[in-house]
């Protein structure tokens, strides 16, 4: 067990690594990473069954947690706000998996869900179809910009619904590099997409 003392400590540097991030110091936010990706991973398991999904989850809960640093209080502490972010990403995971939907014929992959996105099936119009058909181009335009391995290994994942481990063995890549070209590759859109303003989150 942490005594208080150790958490105030832990609290208290992380609040600086945070800060530095804000600074500009692109490395930072790697050590808030490699300190909590561990109990992140647990979290989500807790709450995720599928091994690729866990693993899909913890990568966008680190993004989405990078993408929001300017909202974090520091009142807080850096822990309990990521693994909120954690837990709201898993429940959202759970609710698209439930709601009735249908397809978009959409299968540009995403920054944050490697699902098709998807719309109720219950309130379609066609106002939202023209929605959806602007949704679809400034994916694709996004898509398209992604450096030619990215998007071989992207559409691996999205579109041929490889695993980590095929998708390994079929590019002849170490495993790392694989998980490590895809959470780029999903950070690229998320930037790209959030610059358009057309984020498809909770």
């Amino acid at each position: 067990m942490i005594d208080d003392a150790k958490k105030q400590a832990i609290k208290e540097e992380d609040l600086a690594t945070v800060q530095r991030c804000l600074e500009g110091d692109i490395n930072a936010f790697a050590l808030l990473q490699k300190r909590y990706t561990g109990i992140v991973t647990s979290l989500i398991r807790r709450m995720v069954k599928n091994e690729e999904d866990v693993q899909d989850l913890v990568q966008e809960t680190f993004i989405k947690a990078y993408k929001a640093l300017p909202s974090f209080q520091s009142l807080y502490s850096f822990s309990s706000w990521l693994y909120r972010i954690a837990s709201n990403n898993c429940i959202d995971f759970h609710r698209k998996k439930r709601v009735q939907t249908i397809s978009l014929n959409m299968r540009s992959p995403s920054s944050e869900d490697e699902e098709e996105y998807e719309i109720s099936d219950t309130d379609y119009t066609p106002d939202l179809r023209i929605l959806d058909e602007e949704k679809k181009r400034c994916l694709d335009e996004a898509f398209a910009k992604l450096p030619e391995n990215y998007k071989q290994i992207m559409k691996l994942r999205h579109e041929e619904d490889m695993d980590y481990v095929q998708i390994s063995e079929k590019l002849n890549l170490p495993l790392g590099t694989v998980k490590a070209h895809l959470f780029r590759a999903r950070k690229m859109l998320y930037e790209q997409l959030k610059q358009k303003k057309y984020l498809f989150t909770s």
